[in-house]
């Protein structure tokens, strides 16, 4: 029966699968003394990036190449955007501790969580795909954010769904813990390929890592 054939869907939803938990532990491991968070962001980005294409090779493999290749940069990026976090969190507890709610914290936590969304939303999978300085890379996370503002909304909207979903109960909560932060970027990236891809079809715009090293090869 070709349905549990290796060219099945069984196989390719079980191997699929099996990738993404690999992936997710992967992400969790490396990112476990919090300050290489970044950097194992974007690592776990650069495979699924190629996952989105249908590309990916050996995941264990890739995604210790791309911290490796990556880690300068993705640090300095994962430790802006937990300072951001802090910040937001910061203006929300001021607005929930302060006597009478100043209505000015509950303003700045809202504004600063969509500058803050803007700028980091695109960055990781960014730093993923291109070479770039770490104040570029935002601002050009925060410009894709911007032109695409509407598709941007819609993936915000997915993922929040799938937040909700992790969070349903018990057993989504386990199946979130398993595969849950790595299904979150494979849905960024699913959203972000299109916006790059576009973008690279654009005069003189700058093409990915991958593409600059296969030609100096």
């Amino acid at each position: 029966m070709k349905f549990f054939s290796v060219d099945g869907g069984l196989y390719k939803f079980m191997s699929r699968l099996w990738d993404m938990i690999k992936l997710n532990f992967l992400w969790m491991l490396f990112s476990l003394p919090v300050f290489t968070i970044g950097a194992a962001t974007v690592a776990a980005y650069s495979v699924t990036l190629k996952m989105v294409d249908e590309s990916e090779g050996y995941v264990g493999r890739q995604f210790i190449k791309a911290f490796r290749d990556n880690w300068k940069q993705g640090i300095p990026l994962g430790l802006l955007g937990l300072l951001a976090a802090y910040v937001v969190y910061l203006d929300f507890e001021l607005f929930n501790k302060v006597e009478n709610n100043p209505i000015l914290f509950l303003i700045a936590g809202i504004v600063s969580a969509f500058v803050f969304a803007m700028a980091f939303i695109y960055a990781f999978p960014l730093s993923a795909r291109y070479e770039n300085t770490l104040p570029e890379t935002l601002r050009n996370s925060a410009r894709i954010a911007t032109r695409y503002f509407l598709r941007t909304l819609a993936l915000a909207a997915v993922l929040a769904v799938e937040i909700f979903i992790g969070l349903f109960n018990t057993t989504t909560l386990f199946f979130a813990i398993l595969i849950g932060p790595a299904c979150l970027m494979l849905t960024v990236s699913g959203f972000a390929i299109y916006f790059f891809r576009e973008i690279e079809r654009e005069p003189g715009s700058v093409r990915e890592k991958e593409t600059e090293e296969d030609e100096e090869k």
